[in-house]
């Protein structure tokens, strides 16, 4: 019989007061009184660097958003992987995007990703020509990477650098945060981002399912490119300054972004992490997260690479205990997760969420190619949330405690029918199809090959 979990039980608690008071202690006592932090404390940088961060605070432009004629503010970018069933004709493929954006940018290119890697031949390689294009044509870009895989993937990000015009940083996430620069976005002109699951690698174009979002506003375009230049700081401080600097703001600030689309709109706001380096702390993702989950009265899908609600020992009750609260007020509870979960340490997590009444775990496994195995590849890598159909989260995180408390991502919160329903008809596509299975509570699961 399903185990049955009741709020005020004892275990895996829905309610587990002392993380909820926790939330709600922090959504109370947001900073509001700016102030220098560094991983430790306060800390001194120059004047200059002060000066230069305060004056970009006060000049935070408040426009409406544009975008040019006939095409939406707003439009979200799948990759289906090759030689599946996956894919959404409706929805543009993320390498034709990213080259029309670049070819677009007519000043400066911002990319901040977790790593570079291209093949020849791939469809990386006529983005890369588009980088190419714009250096020459006097396009000012920078290219931030994490320093987990510098060497690893150390070929592409060198072969960007030696392009005039490019700069190439390398960001010690691990020292500075205590995880990896894991967000993937760019930024065209101040003026319009990317941002989305898709890795600036050749396998996110043709053999990995992906989403991400395009939004054409300056003034989300400035928020992108605020934390990137906190990241571009960090990752080469002058000498004597401390590595990391982040001037805190008022969170009243920033004020929700309303964009047309499809003769309707959406209400737009921004979702970042890690918790403690963000000039508003306000716009923490996780508990905007949560509560989306705790405002759902119908229905929660959501799909990540994966979910972990242990690790070790250690039980990590944030997400796991407003998902497990929504399904004992009879939400619907529908996750979607990758083959790659399977492995021992993740997958009990989902074991046990699937014994939970009105929750529903289900693995999608892409087939192999036909041209052999590709290591981190054929996978579902695509992160984000829907809520009644109506508000939804897109961004870089996999659902674990690291990715919000130690690791760079970023994301968006968008509140509106126009993409909440066109997420979840991309969401049912993956959730009723032929590579799909759901969890077996019972089933002792065999590792997935990931890589040689």
């Amino acid at each position: 019989m399903p185990k049955q979990y009741a709020p005020g039980a004892p275990g895996r608690n829905p309610v587990v007061p002392e993380a909820r008071t926790a939330y709600d202690s922090y959504m109370k006592t947001t900073l509001r009184i700016p102030a220098l932090l560094g991983p430790a404390g306060p800390v001194t940088v120059s004047l200059t660097v002060a000066l230069t961060m305060a004056f970009s605070l006060l000049t935070a432009p408040a426009v409406e958003a544009a975008s040019p004629a006939g095409r939406p503010a707003i439009e979200l970018v799948e990759t289906a992987p090759i030689e599946t069933s996956l894919d959404n004709p409706d929805l543009r493929e993320a390498h034709e995007v990213w080259v029309e954006m670049i070819d677009g940018a007519q000043n400066a290119l911002a990319f901040e990703q977790f790593y570079v890697s291209s093949e020849p031949g791939s469809r990386l390689e006529p983005v890369i020509a588009a980088v190419e294009r714009a250096a020459a044509r006097g396009v000012a870009i920078r290219f931030l990477v994490d320093k987990r895989f510098e060497k690893t993937y150390a070929e592409t990000i060198a072969r960007l650098d030696a392009f005039d015009g490019v700069t190439t940083r390398v960001l010690d996430t691990r020292t500075l945060m205590g995880g990896v620069q894991h967000s993937k976005y760019f930024v065209v002109d101040d003026n319009e981002i990317f941002v989305g699951s898709q890795n600036f690698d050749w396998r996110a174009l043709e053999h990995i399912q992906e989403l991400g979002v395009r939004v054409t506003s300056p003034q989300l375009a400035h928020e992108f490119l605020a934390i990137f230049e906190i990241d571009w700081a960090a990752a080469k401080p002058k000498e004597g300054e401390a590595p990391i600097a982040v001037m805190k703001r008022e969170a009243t600030t920033w004020t929700d972004l309303t964009l047309p689309i499809a003769g309707d709109s959406v209400v737009v706001r921004p979702a970042f992490s890690p918790k403690g380096h963000l000039r508003d702390e306000s716009m923490w993702d996780l508990p905007q997260m949560v509560a989306m989950i705790d405002s759902a009265k119908t229905s929660v899908r959501a799909q990540m690479l994966t979910y972990k609600a242990k690790n070790r020992d250690e039980y990590w009750a944030v997400l796991d205990s407003a998902l497990i609260s929504a399904a004992a007020r009879g939400v619907r509870v529908e996750l979607l997760v990758s083959h790659w979960c399977e492995r021992k340490g993740t997958i009990e997590s989902l074991k046990e969420l699937q014994e939970v009444p009105n929750i529903e775990v289900r693995i999608l496994t892409p087939p192999e190619w036909s041209g052999g195995f590709i290591p981190y590849a054929r996978v579902i890598h695509s992160k984000y949330m829907v809520v009644d159909g109506a508000r939804s989260w897109v961004g870089t995180s996999n659902w674990e405690r690291g990715y919000f408390y130690d690791s760079r991502n970023m994301g968006l919160v968008i509140e509106g029918a126009a993409i909440g329903g066109r997420l979840g008809r991309y969401f049912e596509n993956g959730w009723t199809s032929e590579y799909t299975e759901p969890v077996d509570p019972a089933r002792e699961y065999e590792t997935p090959h990931i890589a040689d």
